[in-house]
């Protein structure tokens, strides 16, 4: 199956097709496309999901819209060359709109499989953020207790010093 990418609401997209079907996707993605902009032109932009969802239900109510004038007519030019063509253009807005839901459901389950991942990862970085914490506190605590140490060996240092010329005087 050919991968195809589509562009959508100003992203890009990875999606596969059967073979042959190339062009009816590209056309889908344009319409769904249309309608993505529509909503960031009045909403600004939004998240994905959403945008993707609200075009999908756009695109849906047009369907729906377009059904019933088509079914309007029909009824009255039923049986003409009319009848014929909102058949037909019924048939195809509802294969678009079906490959514009399939399209949807696929950006949804990567969206979800991100999350997911954004999730693993930010529980990580927390993980590691509270051991760097307690590490740092250990060192500090470390190099508190040198430095006491450290103190403690020098005034000892200085009494045997003091200690040492205290003999040597006496002795000499």
């Amino acid at each position: 199956m050919p991968e195809i990418k589509i562009h959508i609401g100003g992203r890009e997209f990875e999606v596969v097709c059967k073979e042959g079907e190339e062009d009816f996707l590209h056309a889908a993605a344009a319409m769904l496309d249309v309608e993505a902009d529509a909503l960031n032109t009045a909403m600004g932009r939004i998240p994905e999901s959403r945008m993707l969802l609200m075009s999908g239900l756009m695109l849906a109510d047009k369907t729906a819209s377009l059904e019933d004038q088509l079914a309007a007519a029909a009824r009255e030019n039923e049986g003409g060359p009319l009848a014929h063509e909102v058949s037909a253009e019924i048939d195809k807005l509802k294969a678009d709109l079906a490959t514009a839901n399939d399209e949807l459901k696929a950006v949804g389950e990567k969206l979800k499989v991100a999350d997911d991942k954004v999730e693993v990862a930010e529980k990580a970085l927390a993980e590691k953020e509270k051991s760097l914490a307690e590490k740092t506190a250990e060192a500090e605590q470390s190099a508190a207790n040198a430095e006491d140490s450290n103190s403690k060996l020098v005034l000892a240092v200085n009494a045997i010093e003091r200690m040492v010329e205290s003999i040597e005087k006496k002795g000499a």
